[in-house]
């Protein structure tokens, strides 16, 4: 356990008095550049986050639970928000909702400020993080739940799935089904850390059996039915005998299907498409595609009980590894 760093060992880090250090986190005019500089930089190296309500309210804490995500864009992240938030609802703390962009120095920045409120408890999305700020959260004075990933090195507690694992399944569902010409099509790589171990568990999964992938796109920007749709088109038309497209998510499918019926193929029959999430818009399509269902509203419901329980028991001692199964569906297009 990491011995949690205090203000007077930030001042003496700097060689400075206590009351300095403080008020050269504060940004206090009265203070230098060099020592404000100095104390600043010690207190980042160190993962030391200043108390902005020190002094103004005796809890030291306020009932906010600080939720941390890579993105609102999509239709993944606001179902964990949605479950997170079924499971505060009933009690005082409420969630407050911190963007990082897939930008780990934007989250560094984002965790930084919502820690600097003594929230809590602490729900961020992925175990990937900056040296900062894994040792703000190591020390940081409330539970921390690191969501939708096992595959890596939680700080404290853990809710997710294993991304390897998915795309190793859904690898050796394909198989299965006897596609062998296999594409896969994935968005924001390599930023989004969970997308590139399902796609490293698909690659794995078919090298397994003697397969490789045929044709490969990794797109730097988000994804949208429209890239779907765009990125198919083009796939097919560099590599037309590929009989299975894998997604590496559910919006990214659906454009893959809009392609499909606009260019008269038929799915399964001309080509398979599978997607990851299991999203409700799956659910208005003329046909069911394959997916895998990534469990987003469950772990949100675990992650904020860890929470309330930690918060109950006035901290909790042992720490939570809640690894969710997920579940592929075949649909209609594999």
């Amino acid at each position: 356990m990491t011995k949690k760093l205090l203000l007077k060992d930030v001042a003496h880090l700097a060689g400075v008095s206590e009351m300095t250090a403080s008020r050269a986190l504060r940004g206090a005019p009265d203070v230098s550049a060099k020592t404000k500089a100095k104390v600043e930089e010690i207190a980042r190296s160190h993962g030391y986050v200043p108390n902005r309500i020190a002094g103004s309210l005796s809890s030291q804490s306020v009932n906010l639970v600080a939720v941390v995500v890579p993105s609102l864009n999509s239709f993944v992240f606001p179902e964990v928000l949605s479950g997170i938030s079924a499971v505060l609802k009933d009690s005082q703390l409420k969630p407050v909702v911190g963007v990082s962009g897939y930008d780990l120095e934007e989250e560094e920045g984002v965790i930084r400020e919502m820690l600097s409120w003594r929230p809590s408890g602490l729900i961020v999305a992925g175990l990937e993080h900056t040296g900062t700020t894994r040792r703000m959260l190591q020390q940081a004075d409330c539970p921390v739940v690191e969501v939708m990933d096992v595959d890596g090195d939680p700080v404290r507690h853990c809710v997710g799935i294993s991304h390897l694992q998915a795309g190793r399944d859904m690898a050796e569902q394909i198989l299965a089904c006897g596609y062998r010409k296999i594409g896969f099509i994935g968005t924001k790589m390599p930023q989004d850390f969970r997308a590139r171990k399902r796609f490293d568990g698909f690659t794995d999964g078919l090298a397994a059996q003697g397969v490789a992938l045929c044709d490969i796109e990794h797109y730097a920007g988000e994804s949208a039915i429209r890239t779907g749709r765009q990125l198919t088109a083009q796939m097919l038309a560099r590599t037309p005998d590929l009989d299975c497209i894998y997604y590496s998510s559910d919006v990214m499918s659906v454009g893959g299907l809009m392609h499909c019926l606009a260019a008269g193929l038929s799915v399964p029959g001309d080509i398979a498409l599978a997607g990851f999430n299991n999203l409700q818009i799956l659910q208005g399509m003329p046909q069911q595609l394959a997916t895998t269902d990534a469990c987003r509203r469950e772990i949100g419901e675990r992650a904020a009980r860890v929470i309330l329980q930690s918060r109950e028991a006035g901290g909790m001692d042992s720490l939570v590894f809640d690894r969710l199964c997920p579940a592929i569906s075949l649909g209609d297009t594999l």
